[in-house]
């Protein structure tokens, strides 16, 4: 969880969401619908996105989870918390951790070619305050960080 090793002892019908919420103390992964449409809940699995409320908790011994909480280093943000700090992606705040959550998972699946592109992959994710033009910025300003992070690859032109 979040780079450290948890053992957990829990009944087999327990959810990550409920879990890291209620054993953990991690409350960035909202409790929207319950059921895997809103995307508030939205985690990394072995930096696969994945819907926290629709995940038992057993089904994850030997994986690595990450969610929002373990995304900064060395009191740095994440490029794409920052980017959605520029670019203010968030209004309410509700649904923020789980699009940012998802956008981590978009930039690094390659998909951010166009902001269609970018809509269409974080469709999974609901904003209710709809916010969903700085979302889309913020998502491209952090695909095009990464793209200046990224070494060229020997051999290839950059």
């Amino acid at each position: 969880m979040n780079g450290r090793e948890v053992v957990a002892d829990h009944d087999t019908r327990t959810t990550l969401l409920d879990f890291l919420r209620e054993d953990l103390a991690l409350t960035g992964a909202k409790k929207g619908c319950n059921r895997g449409e809103c995307g508030t809940c939205t985690v990394l699995v072995d930096g696969e996105r994945v819907n926290g409320c629709m995940v038992l908790l057993v089904e994850l011994v030997g994986r690595h989870v990450t969610t929002v909480e373990g995304l900064a280093t060395d009191d740095r943000l994440h490029p794409v918390q920052q980017a959605f700090i520029d670019q203010d992606a968030f209004q309410c705040g509700f649904c923020t951790p789980g699009q940012i959550m998802s956008a981590v998972a978009c930039v690094a699946e390659g998909h951010t070619g166009s902001d269609d592109e970018i809509r269409e992959w974080m469709s999974g994710n609901i904003c209710r305050c709809s916010a969903y033009p700085q979302i889309v910025a913020a998502v491209a300003q952090a695909a095009a960080r990464a793209a200046e992070l990224t070494p060229p690859t020997p051999g290839r032109p950059s």
